[in-house]
This record gives C-alpha cells, structure tokens and sequence, in this order.
C-alpha cells in the first residue's frame, strides 16, 4: 500500500475510533436494540388494567349478573336509575350500557361511557367477559346438546416444523426468525451506509473550507488521498460491526442456549427460532456475510458522498446533490421491506443484484436460505460497481477539491468527469 494512503487511513481510523462516542456506541448499541425489542413485551406484563368503578346499566337483564371484576376493576349493576341520571354521580369511573337486543345484535347493542380515555386492557377486559356470556346464551339456544364440548373437539391449532432442503442435510427453520434478522440487517446496512456515508462527505467538506485539501494534494495523489478517507472510515464502520459480531456469537454459543433450556416447554415456532439462533455456523455464515455487504455497500455509497463532498463548499449546497445517494438507499431500504414477505420474487432477484440496492435486499433475502451462487453473484456486482464508482468518483473529486464560491449543478459533475 501507498506509504502516504497509509497515513491517510491510519489518522482517518484511529482520529474516530478513540473518540469516547464510539466506544460507547459500539458497547451499548446492541445492549439499547435489545432492550428496545424486549421494552414492549416488559411493559406489557408489568402493566395491568386501570382502577375503574363501572355502572353497568342492563336492559336485556341477561349480561350484568355475569360480568365479573378482577382486582382494579369493578361492577355494579344500576337497577333504580336511567344513564342520564346515572352518569351525574361521581361514584363510578365509566357506565357500560346494555341494550334489549344485545344476543342478536351486539354492535349495536353496546356501549361505553367513561369519563377520560380508558386504557386498551380495559376495555379488552370488558368486552371478553360479554363475548363469552353471548356465545354462551347463543349456544344454550342453538338447541344442539353439548355444542361447546363439539366446538372445542373439532377445534384444530396446526403448528408445523420448517425444514430448508439443502444438499447435504435438512435444516429446521422459522420464518418469524428470518423475518426478523432480514429487518435486522437491513436497517444495520441502512444506518451504516447512510451514517458512515456522511461522515466521509462532511470531513471533506471540512477540510475543504479549511483549505487543507490545497496543502495534502501538494504532496498526495487526490485519488489516493480520496481513497485513504473512504478506508479509514470504512475500517471504523467495519470494526464496530466486528465487535458487534463478537458479541452476537457470545450470545449464540453461550446465553441463548441457557435460555433455550429454560423454554423447553415454548411452542414448535419458537423453539425452531431458538435452535436457529445457537446454530453457531449458520450465525457465523450470516455474520460473514452482513459484513462483506457491509464493506461492499459502504464503498460503493461512501465514494458518491465523497464526490460530493469534495463537489460542494457547505452541507446547504451538499443537500440537493445528495438525493443521488439518499434515494437509492430509501428505494433499497423499502423494496427489503417488501422482499421478507416473498423473498424468492422476481422483484427480490434482480434488486438483489443491483449495486444500488443489492446490499439491503440480498440481507433480507439471506435468512430464507438463498442459492450460493446467487449470492457470489451479487457479491461480484456489488464489489465491480463500487469500483468503477470509486473511478468515477475520484474525476469528481480531482476537480471538485479546487473549486469555491460556485454551488455546481449535475451537467457541471458530468463534465467534471470526462475531463482527461
């Protein structure tokens, strides 16, 4: 390697990653997207229905004898007084209202008066406790003898086991796990490519305004100088996804297994999920791979910021000239959103082979088990257009870093690039 690119990325590399943030980033990153995935089943749990005091005023006379309170909520069924007179004292929380024809016609027949917003466990509380008395009378009247028994013994919940046939052995799967790590990978790849990309273009910019560029290009090539950003800051990217990899495959080997003991009793789904995860080769596989895209996808975008950055004097002026890369990235971030749901598509295929969209979409489609060969294929792409964009990148740049005070349009960068 170039003696002087060696310096460029060295100081690139170690300026970022001795910076308190991203020692801590990278430590607490995965601890903060964990929580944040466990957050809504934790407050869920913890959380229970509000205190309420309801009136219930029944005009079937069939539903009030049956409700039944729990520990924060409460009936008491209103005999002496209609609901306009009712709802003027202050000794209940909200009224339920009953009408005569509430068996055949439930929707119309119900309603909930409370004096605030009522909360989702509430109201769910309210309303399972009717349903079931309704499927109970209406069942009672069906005029058929131990219907409900009949119901439950025909009642079938199918819970299959996936299998993916590979060549040499059967290996058990789950969408919702796939699902989930293509989601996963995906917005990894669209935060680091997007957060990375910026980094590359807004040091340029910076040093452009402080015409240090002017001085470095006396003495350095602007292509190996344009290179030696882009890798240093590639090499940070690539280390915070190693070290989260680390702590992935700890997870694997070591915590996950206990849990899956603790589980043994969770339904097919899950434990399918559980054994996938332990699966410390298909994980490591995985891992390879998100970061070969990883590397792949940050040069192929950095080099177009870098263009940018090197095009512009302010990020107010980089705005407009970035639609080129931010675009691309969205397109790419929602067609994976669309790729999960049917990952062997047409759609899928061929955007999976697409430098601009390739990275996001085939770590979508990589958890469903793809063809190696497609795979190899879109690797070769990815690493073919990013460097003939590098070589594009670098005309712009040779020529950008020298220019002030003109805000360039997209005809000025095209001719920027034909220059010999």
């Amino acid at each position: 390697m170039n003696s002087a690119l060696k310096i460029i990325v060295a100081r690139e590399y170690l300026e970022r990653v001795k910076r308190k943030s991203f020692i801590i980033s990278t430590i607490l990153m995965p601890l903060f997207m964990v929580a944040m995935m466990a957050l809504p089943t934790v407050l869920m749990v913890m959380s229970g229905p509000e205190e309420c005091r309801i009136g219930v005023i029944d005009d079937s006379g069939k539903i009030a004898q049956t409700l039944q309170g729990g520990d924060e909520i409460s009936f008491t069924t209103i005999t002496d007084q209609s609901f306009d007179q009712a709802k003027e004292s202050s000794e209940f929380d909200a009224f339920l209202v009953i009408g005569p024809d509430v068996v055949a016609n439930p929707n119309a027949s119900i309603t909930f008066y409370t004096q605030g917003a009522p909360s989702i466990q509430t109201e769910q509380f309210v309303s399972s406790q009717i349903e079931n008395t309704i499927e109970t009378i209406r069942i009672n009247n069906s005029g058929v003898e131990n219907l409900r028994d009949i119901m439950k013994s025909v009642k079938v919940d199918v819970e299959m086991k996936t299998f993916r046939l590979d060549k040499e052995e059967e290996t058990e799967t789950s969408s919702m796990l796939s699902y989930g790590m293509g989601f996963m990978a995906t917005f990894i790849l669209y935060m680091f490519i997007m957060l990375y990309g910026n980094m590359v273009m807004n040091s340029i910019i910076e040093e452009k305004n402080n015409r240090v560029l002017e001085l470095v290009v006396t003495s350095v090539n602007p292509t190996w100088l344009m290179m030696g950003k882009i890798i240093g800051v590639g090499l940070v990217a690539v280390t915070q996804m190693l070290v989260w990899a680390v702590i992935i495959m700890i997870g694997s080997g070591w915590v996950l297994p206990m849990l899956t003991s603790m589980a043994a009793g969770a339904d097919g789904s899950m434990m399918a999920a559980m054994s996938q995860l332990t699966d410390l080769t298909f994980m490591g596989q995985y891992l390879l791979y998100l970061i070969l895209f990883l590397i792949g996808g940050y040069f192929f975008y950095a080099s177009i910021y870098a263009a940018i950055g090197s095009a512009v004097d302010n990020l107010q002026d980089a705005s407009q000239l970035q639609t080129v890369a931010i675009l691309p990235i969205i397109l790419a971030f929602v067609i994976s959103m669309t790729v999960v749901n049917d990952p062997n598509s047409s759609l899928a295929m061929w955007t999976s082979f697409i430098p601009f969209t390739s990275p996001m979409v085939m770590m979508a489609r990589m958890p469903f088990g793809i063809d190696g060969w497609q795979m190899a294929v879109s690797l070769v792409l990815l690493y073919a257009g990013f460097v003939g964009m590098v070589w594009v990148a670098a005309k712009v740049y040779r020529v950008g870093i020298f220019m002030y005070g003109k805000k360039p349009t997209f005809s000025d960068l095209i001719r920027w690039i034909r220059y010999k």
